[in-house]
């Protein structure tokens, strides 16, 4: 399982392939989510490849944050396996 997401409102956890012993991808998409209105917290485990965001989500969905690393090359959303598929 490269890409994963899953959900539970006010925290969205993903793994990507990317991050792995990747410490400078990490820093990165730590920049990338940090001035965003909604996003509290990030929190990146670079042995397994997962980022931990919580975030509001009466401001920001899950959606719009997955769709933001996709869109910087972040993450793969047509190789994403859902917790429901998985």
């Amino acid at each position: 399982m490269s890409y994963y997401i899953h959900n539970v409102p006010g925290r969205l956890r993903i793994k990507t392939p990317l991050i792995k012993r990747n410490q400078s991808i990490a820093e990165d998409i730590q920049n990338l989510l940090k001035p965003i209105i909604g996003i509290s917290s990030t929190s990146l485990n670079l042995v397994t490849g997962s980022i931990v965001i919580n975030y509001e989500p009466r401001v920001i969905t899950s959606k719009d944050i997955v769709n933001t690393l996709n869109y910087a090359g972040y993450f793969d959303l047509s190789k994403a396996v859902t917790n429901d598929e998985y």
